[in-house]
């Protein structure tokens, strides 16, 4: 049985709402929630939702059959905090509370962790080097380069850079990077989702994948080398591929996976599929971590108005990775 432990995020967000909803169902999972009873005990009442709040630690056991219980390990707020009103003296309660989770993690106390969404806006007023969840899990956990990807039904979009500006971008398309996240993608869709021989379609990085070098050198000189490469170590690798036309079901109907180059390329279609339910997944971590695909949503946290569609399937996906990563292992 899988135990998965769960950071909500930005406490002034729906984070919290989105995680007592998701309570009011039972998991074939003991799931343990990190952060401030007392801030959970308030948004319950706030959005009236039966939820009993329990406080824990990692060795308690817990019956997994329940529901309309919120199990907590206690991490407490530098100050009280209110639905929508952002507080920058609770950015290091977020980062204490994520600290918790990849501890359990990296300590084998726990077999995967998922993540809210959080205020960056408030993490780099405290930390102004705080680009986002998947940069900060690499750091804490060593891993040479973490791999974002977001899946929804029938769609999974892998990034080979992410929160950097666009003009940046050129420079990161090296060799090394792309050859090492196809590597990793290729690899951890074998090993958290149980696909023998994954097909990935590679997007280029200009205008019609560079028209044959008119618009562009990177997918001659960089992008397709590598793809000959290791179609000749035996990957079922299809690209680079125009952007704009690679996102239709000619292509993508028997596709496992699509490889895009920049955030701002492949997500918008991920996230016009699926957007609510998506979820986003941090690939090359020796962890697993599965999180929402949705920001803080200010405007909507204590209203009862926001959707626990997206923390569902983060956690449901989470138990289905550790299934899946169970049987490869035996």
């Amino acid at each position: 049985m899988a135990r998965l432990i769960v950071s909500t995020g930005e406490p002034a967000g729906i984070g919290p709402d989105i995680m007592l909803a998701a309570a009011r169902q039972s998991y074939n999972a003991d799931i343990i929630t990190v952060g401030d009873p007392a801030l959970f005990h308030a948004r319950a009442k706030q959005l009236d939702l039966p939820i009993r709040i329990q406080e824990t630690d990692l060795q308690s056991s817990h019956d997994f059959t329940e529901k309309d219980i919120l199990r907590i390990i206690p991490v407490d707020l530098a100050t009280t905090s209110q639905a929508g009103k952002l507080d920058s003296k609770n950015a290091n309660y977020v980062l204490q509370v994520l600290d918790v989770c990849i501890d359990a993690c990296m300590q084998d106390s726990v077999d995967a962790m998922v993540t809210g969404p959080i205020q960056k806006s408030v993490l780099n007023t405290a930390y102004p080097n705080f680009s986002g969840h998947t940069e900060y899990l690499a750091e804490k956990t060593q891993a040479a380069l973490p791999v974002m990807m977001l899946a929804t039904e029938g769609l999974r979009v892998a990034l080979v850079t992410t929160h950097v500006p666009l003009v940046k971008i050129p420079a990161l398309i090296t060799r090394d990077r792309v050859e090492s996240i196809i590597r990793i993608l290729h690899r951890d869709l074998k090993n958290q989702f149980g696909l023998s021989n994954p097909k990935i379609l590679i997007a280029g990085l200009n205008p019609h994948a560079g028209e044959d070098g008119h618009l562009g050198s990177e997918e001659q000189e960089i992008i397709e080398p590598i793809i000959t490469q290791l179609i000749n170590e035996g990957m079922n690798l299809r690209g680079p591929l125009p952007a704009d036309t690679l996102f239709t079901e000619k292509y993508l109907s028997d596709a496992d996976a699509v490889l895009a180059m920049y955030h701002d390329q492949g997500l918008p279609v991920l996230k016009y599929k699926g957007f609510g339910n998506a979820i986003n997944i941090t690939l090359g971590l020796p962890i697993v971590r599965t999180s929402v695909d949705h920001g803080t949503a200010l405007d909507l946290a204590g209203t009862g108005r926001c959707e626990a569609g997206s923390m569902r399937l983060a956690i449901n996906s989470a138990i289905d990775i550790c299934k899946s990563r169970k049987a490869q292992s035996t």
